[in-house]
């Protein structure tokens, strides 16, 4: 009965690790599209370095996760942003428009 209360425990502590996994830090891109009535952005991703740095990326839509940060940026804009994948959805956690 004991084993069995630990495995739970680590399965329902590693459950919970999931998102933070699936998380993704520090992407650049640029802001090709923004619904506000959905509470999305579309990102075009800026590679970095100069491999395929020519190379056509098509824009990703992500849900936000706070409607306000929508209203900090506008379509061309050079955005890092931050996300999560924890209900399969990609959501943005973090957004900065860059100066």
């Amino acid at each position: 009965m004991k084993v069995a209360t630990i495995t739970l425990a680590a399965l329902a502590a590693f459950t919970g690790v999931l998102p933070v996994l699936a998380a993704e830090q520090g992407a650049t891109g640029v802001v090709t599209g923004i619904n506000r009535l959905n509470g999305t952005l579309a990102i075009k991703r800026v590679e970095n370095g100069t491999v395929g740095a020519n190379a056509s990326v098509a824009a990703e839509e992500y849900k936000v996760k706070d409607g306000a940060m929508i209203e900090e940026v506008h379509a061309g804009d050079r955005v890092t942003f931050s996300t999560a994948d924890g209900t399969g959805t990609k959501t943005i956690i973090k957004l900065d428009r860059q100066k």
